[in-house]
């Protein structure tokens, strides 16, 4: 028997993202406008919300426009920078090819689009979410998945807090929560640790394409106003990663509000030399003369990382299960080549929240939301997803250059309503690494300090912190794997795949090397979990309110 005290509620919605946000707010709409009482809450694992919150971000005000149509007018932050210019390079090693717009289909060019911190603009969609009545509880993670007799999902229990680092209770112990709800959404986001379980305990994803990622990097900076063009979106592709066989991927830069241009880069985790960094591939990226450029004279002023998933359409699992739904990033709804999915994740919470709406009113609850799966079906999230879906997989078949104008090809035919008679294959990004001895070692410049950093000193602009003394929530199902598999297999890849130097082994050179975890570095951007090739590491939620806190992102 639980000693957990417990509430119930008709909706429990688990992340305070833009998925879990629009299903409140949607949520509270119908049933406001029905008259009819209908209580919904939102867990946030951040210490406020937005604060794990991080993206591009240029957004698609499609969702936004159904579900809250006066936003411009009612002081979203988005509203602030229309995207005025759209622009796509691929680059050499000094140089640049401007693709021209009228080889690309019309829904790439941006046109209609914001560019700003999705962070923000989930805390102004937090504000009308309550506005209508949402409890939304910042710093609480959702740690524990419930379930009933029947095996149903019944709810969630948050973490216990003030647990020791060897399991003891400190003196300020709280045990956690238990939310019991009729529908428990999870809007986790990518590779939500909840998340998983649920696709695993309910099989959601025997019918579907293994979910493939990228890893974003990004960074703020302040620029010169000479500089700075308000709404300018640059994409790009080709360079760095084009110098090493097996990888793909490309940067981004956003001129959005206050002076600022988000720069990223995201390198798709399917890349198969084990030596290869996503961090230091960004920061090789920012030395191309172009970017250089721009960035002169600016600083640094915020860094993160996340990763994306890529799979798309074919990779989407069951997204029901008795008692609840995986909205959002949960399932994966990323339109890649667009680099978009907050309309599409948004969307997709609206249409689980009409759902769950109607059930609650006709008196069930437990059950399926079959609702929401047909809805999605004949929604224009799956066209968009369908048109694009073979995008991914033709690239890392062919390779950029093949690969690319083919995926042009069928993206056109696509949209033109030629539907091509075939969606490809993705396979697991833990399963592409080459052996150490297969591939070069990638030497790596040094970091200037200027234009260049170090992964700790970019960390620290994430504004990481957990709690010292508490379990580590970077788990290893074997503890021995990492030494003695990892290393002389792969030169132990996590050293070099985690942007916040959580994994490094240490006494290499005296004959007894050890591996070692530093958690406290942790960004939540669930890179481990994924490219491990073992399937070693076990990402866990932390207390609530650890992990980075993102002010603009």
């Amino acid at each position: 028997m639980s000693n957990r005290e417990s509430m119930p509620y008709d909706v429990v919605i688990v992340g305070a993202g833009p998925a879990g946000l629009s299903a409140a707010i949607r949520l509270k709409q119908l049933a406001n406008a029905a008259g009819a009482e209908l209580s919904v809450c939102v867990l946030e694992k951040g210490s406020e919300v937005g604060a794990h919150i991080l993206s591009g971000a240029v957004v698609d005000p499609k969702a936004l426009d159904e579900l809250l149509p006066d936003w411009r007018e009612q002081g979203c932050p988005l509203a602030e920078v229309p995207v005025t210019d759209n622009q796509h390079w691929i680059l050499s090693t000094t140089g640049k090819f401007a693709v021209p717009h009228f080889i690309t289909p019309g829904f790439m060019h941006n046109t209609g689009t914001y560019t700003g911190s999705l962070g923000n603009m989930c805390r102004w969609l937090a504000g009308q979410a309550e506005e209508l009545g949402v409890e939304i509880f910042p710093g609480f993670a959702a740690a524990e998945i419930l379930f009933d007799e029947s095996g149903a999902v019944l709810g969630v229990a948050t973490g216990d807090m003030g647990v020791a680092r060897d399991g003891t209770h400190k003196p300020d112990y709280t045990p956690g929560l238990e939310l019991h709800a009729k529908y428990t959404f999870f809007a986790e986001g990518v590779r939500g640790h909840l998340s998983k379980e649920i696709i695993r305990t309910f099989d959601l994803a025997k019918d579907a394409q293994p979910q493939v990622y990228g890893l974003g990097i990004k960074e703020l900076w302040d620029i010169p106003a000479s500089s700075h063009v308000p709404g300018r979106v640059v994409h790009t592709q080709g360079w760095p990663l084009k110098e090493t066989p097996g990888s793909n991927g490309g940067g981004f830069i956003y001129h959005q509000a206050g002076g600022q241009v988000a720069i990223g880069f995201v390198t798709w985790l399917s890349y198969t030399n084990p030596y290869l960094s996503p961090f230091q591939e960004m920061q090789r990226w920012k030395t191309h003369p172009e970017i250089a450029a721009l960035l002169k004279g600016g600083k640094r002023v915020s860094y993160g990382a996340r990763a994306i998933s890529d799979g798309g359409l074919q990779s989407l699992p069951k997204l029901t299960f008795p008692g609840g739904v995986l909205v959002g990033d949960s399932a994966g709804f990323l339109n890649v080549p667009r680099i978009k999915g907050t309309h599409t994740a948004m969307k997709s919470g609206m249409m689980a929240a009409e759902a769950a709406f109607a059930a609650v009113q006709a008196g069930r609850a437990q059950d399926e939301l079959v609702a929401y799966p047909e809805a999605f079906d004949a929604s224009w999230v799956k066209k968009e997803l369908s048109i694009v879906r073979n995008v991914v997989p033709l690239v890392e078949k062919f390779g950029e250059r093949v690969g690319a104008a083919l995926a042009n090809a069928t993206m056109w035919l696509e949209s033109w309503g030629i539907k091509m008679p075939f969606t490809m294959k993705h396979h697991p990004n833990h399963e592409s690494l080459w052996r150490k001895d297969q591939v070069k070692p990638i030497d790596y410049p040094k970091p200037d300090g200027v234009l260049t950093f170090d992964r700790l000193s970019s960390v620290f602009l994430s504004n990481t912190n957990h709690e010292e003394d508490q379990p580590v929530h970077l788990t290893l199902r074997d503890p021995n794997i990492p030494v003695e598999y990892d290393l002389p297999m792969f030169d132990e890849p996590a050293q070099r795949y985690c942007p916040a130097g959580v994994y490094e082994i240490v006494g290499q050179a005296e004959g007894d090397p050890k591996f070692v975890i530093n958690a406290q570095n942790c960004v939540h951007c669930k890179t481990c979990d994924i490219k491990d090739p073992t399937q070693n590491i076990n990402w866990v939620v932390p207390e609530g309110g650890g992990g980075p806190n993102y002010p603009n992102m």
